[in-house]
């Protein structure tokens, strides 16, 4: 018994090792892109290392006391001296916990509230563009819906489906809500998720520093469709988002109620552009579900009666 124990506990190291080798991908969120997501790594890797510091002093110390007051014949009687009531040590054990806590929550908070306004851009790759912050943010409204996320671009009066452009090195200020179920935006390597609600507002502003295309998705629960609720951001130069403005404006269709009410509707869809947008009519942010729904409805019934 105590073998095939033995043969058990040999095995483990090459366990440990086959585990990690599925981990040599690198993590999208280990990969910053931008500054806030580079805010966020920062922090990751300081409460990681904290934690491997308390981690290694609680081994130190358990490794030093299993050797230095184990039992043993020559102290056979020993007794250890009564502790109660010393000062010293109440303050010591008190204090190492309220120290552990503020590394942690200091940092967090600074980085919380740091990341409730405009990021800055750590630094430009165009002559022709200045700093981030001296920029207004581009707005985008962002709707989740089973299963696809609607992309609203106000100022350009442009919408898109589980897709959305953003200028490379510009802060972008994301206005998140939802028709249907509580979902959840996010993009890994460009910052945390934040929670998109029906009949309410939520505000997350992130920024590319790099020019490329980076994998979005829903990090919550909605319902069986909800795996492949992912969208991509693809991030491009001030020249060629300004370009590809022009062209959905002047080349594709507009939205109409009767095709929106079907997008909002569960299920999967494709990528799509249009030269208008839903919040012409209806704002989910500021009307719940229910009265949403109903909108949707009565706006179907008229345009099948139109048809006919």
């Amino acid at each position: 018994m105590k073998k095939s124990k033995w043969k058990l506990l040999s095995l483990l190291p090459l366990s440990l090792v086959l585990f990690l080798g599925g981990c040599s991908g690198k993590m999208a969120v280990l990969d910053p892109k931008g500054p806030v997501a580079k805010t966020q790594y920062d922090l990751i890797v300081w409460s990681f290392i904290l934690m491997l510091a308390i981690i290694a002093v609680v081994f130190i110390l358990f490794t030093v006391i299993l050797i230095r007051y184990r039992e043993r014949p020559d102290k056979h009687d020993y007794e250890p001296p009564e502790q109660e009531g010393n000062l010293l040590l109440e303050v010591i054990w008190t204090a190492i916990p309220v120290l552990i806590v503020i590394a942690l929550a200091v940092p967090t908070v600074k980085a919380t509230m740091a990341l409730e306004k405009a990021p800055k851009a750590v630094a430009t790759q165009n002559a022709e563009d200045s700093k981030a912050e001296d920029k207004k943010p581009l707005v985008i409204h962002v709707t989740s819906a089973d299963w696809k996320w609607i992309f609203s671009y106000p100022e350009q009066n442009i919408e898109t489906v589980n897709y959305v452009n953003i200028p490379e090195d510009r802060p972008v200020k994301f206005k998140l809500t939802s028709v249907g179920p509580m979902n959840s935006f996010w993009v890994p390597e460009l910052g945390g998720q934040k929670y998109t609600m029906a009949g309410m507002e939520t505000k997350l502003y992130l920024l590319a520093d790099h020019v490329g295309q980076y994998t979005g998705r829903s990090a919550n629960f909605s319902g069986e469709g909800f795996t492949d609720m992912t969208f991509d951001v693809e991030a491009v130069t001030k020249k060629d988002f300004n370009e590809w403005v022009q062209t959905v404006q002047s080349n594709e269709p507009k939205l109409t109620k009767k095709q929106y009410s079907k997008l909002i509707k569960p299920g999967h869809v494709g990528r799509s552009t249009y030269s208008s947008t839903h919040l012409e009519w209806i704002d989910h942010a500021k009307q719940n579900s229910h009265m949403s729904n109903n909108m949707d409805m009565k706006e179907d019934n008229k345009d099948e009666k139109s048809d006919k």
